[in-house]
């Protein structure tokens, strides 16, 4: 039913994010409910078994600790380790973000899960009347879990190029950034930040530089901290940015980088296309070879609205100029 999840900040940037269907998150749903129906006829037959040693109020006790297991801490065990999939999500190609886009913690998929008990599918939830009624009044198809933890639940089979570009660190603000207290930083305010970070070759620089400085002051106050002079303010917003998925990347993912993580993520991606573009090429079964796509990745480069800048032409003095 909704396709996009829309938010409208106060410059009027209009911020997008393509969320799951109520079909597919049923469907989800269903597969995962199958899998726990599953584990509660394990645990009934364990019980039965364990019922000729142990007396009835111990049965009911060990009973009820299955039970919770099952239903509260299957859904928070899986999204907590998977990073919002529980197996049901990814038959289904669905992950549970937060709402500006970040992964999820455990207090989310905590949250979200005794949401799902209580309100929104069993004790209160009507079999999960509640849950479908809220979502077909959400713009975003959101449960009441996830207005109570702050997550949404996205399509991550989408077609390629519809995601945000990849964030790096402007030179020099590594040690200002790694000081800053992040978690004064609105999720909304986050997802415009990035958001306008995504869009900003397409404005025009008067447009540009007046979003751009309405955004760095929102973050700047958010955080206490002014704008660095020197600093534009599509850097001051990129490293921001930059530090809160280094950090949210350090704690998914403990003994590793970001920039291993990225790497992962890309090597994971060429090889999907390089098998793609295989098959391809086997299928079309052309007369002459077809050269294979380099192995040589572009380098990363932060938005730029300039115009190119000839080869040789020497780096100017400012290092955060957007190159092209």
């Amino acid at each position: 039913m909704h396709e996009e999840s829309e938010l409208v900040t106060g410059e009027a940037v209009v911020l997008d994010l393509r969320v799951a269907k109520l079909a597919s998150r049923a469907l989800a749903m269903v597969l995962d409910v199958l899998v726990q129906f599953a584990l509660l006829a394990v645990a009934l037959m364990l019980v039965g078994i364990a019922s000729s040693v142990l007396d009835e109020g111990l049965l009911v006790a060990v009973g009820l600790v299955f039970l919770v297991l099952i239903l509260v801490g299957y859904p928070v065990l899986f999204e907590t380790l998977s990073r919002g999939r529980s197996l049901g999500k990814m038959a289904l190609g669905l992950r549970v973000v937060r709402v500006d886009g970040g992964p999820i913690r455990f207090r989310h998929a905590l949250v979200r899960g005794l949401a799902g008990v209580v309100v929104d599918f069993w004790l209160l939830g009507l079999f999960g009347a509640v849950a479908v009624i809220v979502s077909l009044c959400s713009s975003d198809g959101r449960r009441v879990g996830d207005f109570l933890a702050g997550t949404l639940v996205i399509r991550e089979r989408t077609p390629e190029g519809g995601g945000y570009p990849a964030l790096g660190m402007p030179p020099g603000l590594e040690g200002w950034a790694a000081q800053l207290d992040l978690t004064r930083l609105p999720d909304d305010l986050a997802l415009a930040s990035r958001q306008f970070l995504a869009r900003f070759s397409q404005l025009s620089p008067e447009a540009s530089h007046a979003l751009g400085w309405g955004l760095a002051q929102q973050v700047g106050n958010a955080l206490g901290t002014p704008v660095p002079p020197g600093v534009p303010p599509w850097a001051f917003l990129a490293a921001v940015l930059a530090e809160r998925r280094n950090r949210d990347h350090a704690r998914a993912f403990p003994g590793m980088t970001a920039v291993q993580v990225e790497n992962q993520e890309r090597a994971r991606k060429f090889e999907a296309y390089a098998a793609r573009m295989k098959a391809e090429r086997t299928e079309a079964r052309p007369s002459s070879p077809v050269p294979s796509p380099s192995l040589e990745p572009e380098p990363p480069t932060p938005p730029s609205g300039t115009p190119a800048v000839p080869p040789g032409t020497p780096a100017p003095p400012n290092p955060f100029t957007p190159p092209s």
